[in-house]
This record gives structure tokens, C-alpha cells and sequence, in this order.
């Protein structure tokens, strides 16, 4: 635990070393198209992505009390969770900057600091996805805000991304105000920063509870930002709808894996000795951000916003993976929940990459389309088109047999099978409410067959990106037929996180 073992870094300094790499090269490239920018930029993401999956392989092939290294001072840890997480982060990010080349080309944003930011988002996803230290959590979560606050203003020419970058920073730097001073009064409380030296402090029964439940208040205050819920939501539409649609696609895809790491790191690795306290607050942020983002998404004309109340939704029932916890000294029911919601993050930014991949494709020079109207008889300009955003607003809305049906039903039952009864009627609210969001879903689909286009232009072939398209529709397809593979590595990872 005391020695500093790099090794359990070096798929961060890999990255690291690469970004600065990135950005002294593209200071030489004079193409407009910015290939060997891109190219590096897409196989140093994939070299992460493959250290990470190596590193995940061999993790499992452990024991599960083998399978966490610790290093940098036992400040970091390199767990079978954190190598999956990271993998499907680096895996989605080289997604988002394919989606992203072509829309950021017509609107002469394709230049070096996208690129470089980019990877450095990456990199405070990783950091904070690897931390199990209160600093290097915080360290992380600043690099990647930072870096996606001057993304979001990259566009300085555009008023309205402007004021969404405005927005975004000052929110975000007040939510990571709480997230610091609820740390440090759980420093104050526990006399430590490390997350097991706190979970074995609030074991010992030795502290100043009071203290301790504001700090778990501030904590989830600051998680409740990151995720986008309710009541911590007020940025998440106008920075959807404000910043480019390809930094959009940024905020709303990776990003939601480090806020999911964290919040298992922090509440479940650290703070379990408090799951009555933490979790009564994430039943309360659920619920809300179930009924407030669907109905709220109901009025919607602009797309990206509908799709932001959308997530607000989303990840709303996602919290209800992470409040069964160990009832009656059995831990089935916590694992049975954790690895649940992580399945549902995971497929969630699968559907989201494809959706506002999509959104970028049919946006051309000079034109966004971004709002409903626009997708009015998309299925004459573009079948294959409306066929594949119509696997995404199906998953979405939860229905068989895509993935976002499955991910649904995963976290009911683990709800259903712990045989509680408020947990029970948590599942019907869920379903009730899910039902009421399925109808923004559907209206897109209604909107793309029945309606008369207003646009006739027929949409251009973006090539690769296609196929991607096809690729991304086809993966959210097959993981709803085929998901007990995705589910038992979730599962897997979950339980060696909790032994190690």
C-alpha cells in the first residue's frame, strides 16, 4: 500500500505523454483536414483502450483478493472495475471524435486544441475512475471539467455557446465547491483521505457523526452535479442545447462512466458504513429526476434539449441500481444493484454515442439539425438513416429487444428480488414513469415515417461514419438480444471491486 508502483499509472502517463505529443505535432500540421492529427490522436485512445483491456483480462484471471493493486502511495488502484470503465471511456471517446470530424470540419473548429482537450478529459476521467484518494478524485474531476469548460466555449464566435460555457463554469465550479467541503469534513471526521482508512474509521464508530453526515450530504450534492439529476440539473439543457454538437456528444457519453466510478469509490468503498444516510438521498434525486426529466422532455421542440431532459431521466433510474445495499448481512442484493446500474451506464453511452452521432451527420455547413421538426420524413431522404435512430429511441424508451430494454429490466429486478417493500414500489414508480417518457421517444419515430419532410436535401454519405452508425445501431441491437455476456462481466468486476 506504501510503495509508489507506477506501473498501476502507466496507461494514464501513456496517455498523458501522448496528449502533449498531440499538441506539439499539430503545431506543424498545415492540412486543413488535420489527418495526422486525428490518427494520432484515435491510436494513442486505442493504445489506452488495449492496455486497459489487457490489464482487465488479467485481473480476471486472478483471485478476487489479488485482483486490486495499489500504487502511488496506496492513492490509486488498478481494480478489474476501474480497467472496464477506463476501457469503455477510451473505446467511447474514439467513437465521439470519429462522429465529431466531419461537424467540426464544416464549422472550422478542426483544429489541435480539440483533440488535445479531448485526451485530456480522458485523462481526468481515468484519474478520477483509478482514485481512491479524496485529492486525486478531486484532481481528476478538475481535469476534466476544465478541459470540457473551454470545449464547450470553443466556439467563441457563437453567442449562445458563449453563455452555455458560462453557465457550465459557474455551476460546475460551485458543484465542485460542495464536493470539496464535503470532503473535507469527512477529513475533519475520519482524519484521513484515503477511502479505506475512512471506511474503517466509520466501522470503528469513533467519529463525530454529525460532521460525517454533512460531508455525505455535500458528497452526494456534488455527485448529484456531475450526473446531471435533479435538483443539481439546471445546466445540463442549456449546455446540451448551447454547445456544439460535438462537445455535447463529449459531455453527455465518457463523462458519465467517471461520475458512475465515483460514486461507487465514494459511497459504496468508502462511505457503506453511511448507506442509510446516502442512500434515502438517492431514492429522493431518482425519483425526482425520473418525473421531472420526462415530463419536462414532453415539451420539448429542440432535440439535444429533449435529449438532455432525456438523460437527466435516464440516469435518474440508473440511481436505483446503487440503493439496494446489504440488507440482513447479505451482499447479494448491493452487488446484484451495483452491477446492474453499471451495465445500464455503460449501454446508456453506447445508445448516446449513436444518437448524437447521428444528430452530426444529418447537420451539414451552415445548418443544425437539432431540432425535431427536422427529422420530419427523414425515412424517404434516408431509410437506413431513420432505421438506425429508431433502434436508439427504442433502446431508450426501454423497448424489446434492444439493449435499453434489458438495462431497464436489470435494475427492476434487482429492486423486485430483494423482497423489501419500498424498494418494490420504487420499481412500479419506475415503470410508470418510464412509460410517460416513452412517448417523446416514439414521437421521434412518429415525426420520421409519418410526417411530410420540410427538408428535401438529400442527407450526405459521410463514409466511415456510416458505418459506424450501422455498427454503433447494430451493437445496441445485439447487446438487447444477447446481453448475459456484457451483464456477467459487469457483475464480475463489481464483486472483486467490493473484495479487494
Amino acid at each position: 500500500m506504501n510503495q509508489m508502483n507506477w506501473l498501476v499509472a502507466y496507461p494514464e502517463i501513456l496517455l498523458l505523454v501522448a496528449a502533449c505529443i498531440v499538441a506539439l505535432v499539430d503545431l506543424h500540421v498545415t492540412d486543413p483536414r488535420r489527418n495526422v492529427t486525428f490518427w494520432l490522436t484515435q491510436l494513442s485512445l486505442a493504445a489506452v483502450a488495449f492496455m486497459h483491456g489487457l490489464a482487465l483480462q488479467t485481473g480476471l484471471g486472478t483471485d478476487g483478493a489479488a485482483a486490486s493493486v495499489y500504487g502511488m502511495q496506496g492513492m490509486v488502484v488498478s481494480d478489474p472495475m476501474g480497467h472496464m470503465l477506463a476501457m469503455c471511456a477510451a473505446l467511447a471517446m474514439m467513437l465521439t471524435m470519429a462522429y465529431a470530424r466531419p461537424y467540426i470540419g464544416d464549422r472550422e473548429l478542426l483544429k489541435g486544441e480539440f483533440f488535445t482537450l479531448s485526451m485530456f478529459v480522458l485523462l481526468g476521467i481515468s484519474v478520477m475512475i483509478s482514485a481512491t484518494n479524496f485529492l486525486v478524485i478531486y484532481v481528476g474531476l478538475e481535469l476534466m471539467s476544465l478541459s470540457l469548460y473551454a470545449l464547450v466555449a470553443l466556439r467563441r464566435d457563437h453567442a449562445v455557446a458563449t453563455e452555455a460555457a458560462m453557465k457550465y463554469f459557474v455551476l460546475g465550479a460551485l458543484a465542485s465547491g460542495f464536493l470539496l467541503y464535503g470532503m473535507s469534513m469527512l477529513y475533519g471526521a475520519t482524519r484521513s483521505l484515503d477511502l479505506s482508512e475512512v471506511f474503517e474509521a466509520i466501522h470503528t464508530g469513533q467519529i463525530n457523526v454529525t460532521v460525517l453526515t454533512f460531508g455525505v450530504v455535500f458528497i452526494v450534492a456534488g455527485l448529484g452535479f456531475k450526473l446531471g439529476v435533479v435538483p443539481f440539473h439546471m445546466w445540463v439543457p442549456d449546455v446540451y442545447q448551447g454547445a456544439p454538437t460535438a462537445v455535447t456528444l463529449l459531455i453527455a457519453g465518457a463523462p458519465k462512466l467517471a461520475a458512475f466510478a465515483i460514486a461507487i469509490r465514494l459511497l459504496v468503498e468508502g462511505l457503506s458504513g453511511l448507506a442509510h444516510d446516502w442512500q434515502q438521498m438517492l431514492i429522493v434525486m431518482s425519483v425526482l429526476s425520473m418525473v421531472i426529466g420526462n415530463l419536462a422532455a414532453i415539451a420539448q421542440t429542440n432535440l439535444k434539449r429533449m435529449l438532455a431532459f432525456s438523460a437527466i431521466a435516464q440516469l435518474g433510474f440508473m440511481l436505483l441500481g446503487l440503493t439496494p445495499t446489504v440488507i440482513d448481512a447479505n451482499t447479494e442484493f448491493a452487488a446484484n444493484g451495483y452491477s446492474s446500474a453499471m451495465f445500464y451506464v455503460v449501454t446508456y453511452v453506447l445508445t448516446t454515442l449513436g444518437t448524437f452521432g447521428l444528430i452530426m451527420v444529418l447537420s451539414r455547413s451552415g445548418f443544425e439539425s437539432d431540432e425535431i421538426a427536422d427529422l420530419a420524413g427523414l425515412s424517404q431522404r434516408s431509410p437506413w438513416l431513420a432505421g438506425v435512430m429508431t433502434v436508439f429511441m427504442f433502446s431508450l424508451a426501454g423497448v424489446p429487444p434492444m439493449v435499453g430494454f434489458y438495462a431497464k429490466f436489470a435494475i427492476l429486478q434487482a429492486l423486485i428480488t430483494t423482497n423489501v417493500a419500498a424498494y418494490i414500489v420504487l420499481a412500479v414508480v419506475a415503470v410508470l414513469l418510464s412509460m410517460i417518457g416513452a412517448f417523446y421517444y416514439l414521437r421521434i419515430v412518429k415525426v420520421m415515417y409519418f410526417d411530410d419532410p420540410v427538408d428535401t436535401t438529400s442527407v450526405a454519405s459521410h463514409g466511415g461514419v456510416g458505418v459506424l452508425l450501422a455498427c454503433n445501431g447494430a451493437a445496441a441491437l445485439l447487446l438487447g438480444v444477447l446481453p448475459d455476456g456484457l451483464m456477467a462481466l459487469c457483475r464480475d468486476v463489481i464483486v472483486r471491486a467490493l473484495v479487494g
